[in-house]
C-alpha cells in the first residue's frame, strides 16, 4: 500500500492532502478488501506526523470507507454479497440520475474529453501490466467528469461516498487483467454512453451506464471473485 502514496508538496495543506491520497486509493480500487492500513507507515511515506494521518483515517472511518478492527488496526472493509448488491442497486439509480441531468448540459468540449479518456483507457487495457493502474484512474475520471456535468455537487458527493465503499472491489477485474478487461467491456459501454450524450438521448445514455454498472457487478460476483465478498 505504501508504494501508492506520494510525499506531500510543501504548498499543500497536510490534512487535505493526506485525506485525498487515502481516499483516492479507495476510489480507484488500489487497495483490497480486508487490507490493513498502517498509520505509522503511511505517515512515514507521506513525510508527515501521525496527526493528519489519524485525522484522515478517522474521517474515512466515519464515512464507512475504512473500519477499525477488534485489535484496533485500521483496514479496508469487506462487503457481503447482499451489501454489494444493495450498493449496486443504489448506484444504478443515483448515477443514472446524474447522467440524466448531465446530458442536457453536456458541451462539445466535455464530449471530446470523454472520448479521449475512453480511447486512452482502451489503449491502457491493450498494454496490460502496469498500465492497468492507469486504466483504473481513467475509468474513474471518465465517470466523474460526466457526473460533474450535472452541476449538482451534492449529488456527486453522494456518488463518491458509494464508490468509497465499493472501490476496492469495483476495479478488481481491471487490476487483475481479467477477461472483461481484455474484451474491453467497459470501453464499449462507455462509447455507447458517449454517443448517446452527444445525441442528447437521456434514456440511451442512462441505459449504457446501467449496462456498464451491471456488467461489472455480474462479473465480480462470479465465483472467481467470491473470495472478495464476506
Amino acid at each position: 500500500m505504501n508504494s501508492l502514496l506520494k510525499p506531500i508538496p510543501q504548498r499543500e495543506t497536510l490534512g487535505d492532502h493526506v485525506f485525498q491520497q487515502i481516499k483516492e486509493m479507495l476510489l480507484t480500487g488500489k487497495v483490497m478488501p480486508g487490507e490493513l492500513l498502517s498509520l505509522r507507515s503511511t505517515a512515514e511515506v507521506l513525510g508527515v506526523s501521525m496527526t493528519p494521518v489519524r485525522q484522515a483515517v478517522y474521517q474515512l472511518v466515519a464515512d464507512h470507507a475504512l473500519e477499525v478492527a477488534p485489535n484496533r488496526s485500521v483496514r479496508v472493509p469487506t462487503l457481503s454479497a447482499s451489501q454489494f448488491r444493495e450498493i449496486t442497486t443504489i448506484r444504478l439509480e443515483v448515477e443514472g440520475f446524474a447522467v440524466s441531468q448531465a446530458v442536457p448540459r453536456a458541451t462539445p468540449d466535455l464530449i471530446k474529453s470523454l472520448r479521449t479518456l475512453n480511447q486512452t483507457l482502451s489503449r491502457q487495457m491493450d498494454s496490460g501490466g502496469a498500465s492497468l493502474s492507469e486504466a483504473i484512474l481513467l475509468n474513474k475520471q471518465l465517470h466523474f467528469s460526466l457526473y460533474a456535468a450535472s452541476d449538482m455537487p451534492m449529488l456527486v458527493k453522494i456518488i463518491e461516498s458509494l464508490w468509497l465503499r465499493i472501490g476496492p472491489i469495483l476495479n478488481y477485474d481491471l487490476r487483475s487483467g481479467s477477461a472483461r478487461t481484455r474484451n474491453k467491456t467497459a470501453v464499449a459501454h462507455h462509447e455507447a454512453m458517449i454517443v448517446a450524450v452527444e445525441r442528447g438521448d437521456v434514456a440511451a445514455a442512462r441505459q449504457a451506464l446501467h449496462d456498464d454498472i451491471e456488467s461489472a457487478y455480474q462479473y465480480i460476483t462470479d465465483q472467481r471473485y467470491a473470495e472478495l465478498l464476506s
